[in-house]
């Protein structure tokens, strides 16, 4: 497995997450790949994470879930794939003493590429689905938290993330409820909504 590093569009370092790339074996029979391996996710985040809880959603296309993210004492780790579709994958830095707060990265991930999008406590995360249907698996390091549990408002004017809604010939993306309700960042530092 390989990991690369990503950059916000200053093209400054944001700490912390990280593209996983599986090796593939392919062959004229399809192709193999171990898409988890403990030992090695511990070895390239220098961290001790244990995953507790598997999660899939089921997308069509539009569909924006986000910005999610759980506070401290319940704070989620997250490693994310796409087993069938393609989305855009999001993250912002939600940690107020880093040098890249409310930087974001975006990337598509997709069942060909296979890559995965490590996570770390302290950002928030959301995705734009892009293909007719996407089938995406979450794995997180801590049980949810209602009482925890945050959403920062995808269109939040101070982030601006450029969400690809041209792609999908969308002006605005299909929201749930609760996503429709998500918070500013504005809102959320004046709540004590962010990281430290």
């Amino acid at each position: 497995m390989k990991s690369e590093k990503i950059f916000n569009k200053d093209n400054n370092l944001i700490e912390g997450p990280l593209i996983l790339k599986p090796k593939i074996f392919k062959d004229k029979r399809g192709y193999f790949y171990e898409s988890f391996n403990q030992k090695k996710f511990n070895k390239i985040t220098n961290l001790n994470n244990l995953f507790v809880q598997d999660n899939i959603s089921y997308s069509i296309l539009g569909v924006l879930r986000g910005l999610h993210y759980q506070l401290e004492p319940k704070a989620q780790g997250k490693l994310i794939k796409v087993l069938k579709g393609e989305i855009y994958d999001v993250v912002v830095d939600l940690r107020e003493s880093s040098s890249t707060f409310l930087s974001w990265f975006g990337i598509e991930l997709n069942q060909k590429n296979n890559k995965q999008l490590w996570i770390p406590k302290g950002f928030a995360h959301g995705f734009l689905t892009l293909s007719d249907i996407a089938i995406v698996e979450y794995k997180v390091d801590n049980f949810w938290s209602k009482k925890c549990e945050r959403s920062l408002i995808w269109d939040d004017e101070l982030i601006n993330i450029n969400w690809p809604l041209n792609k999908i010939n969308k002006k605005k993306p299909k929201l749930s409820k609760k996503d429709l309700l998500g918070e500013s960042i504005k809102t959320l530092q004046k709540t004590n909504g962010i990281f430290i």
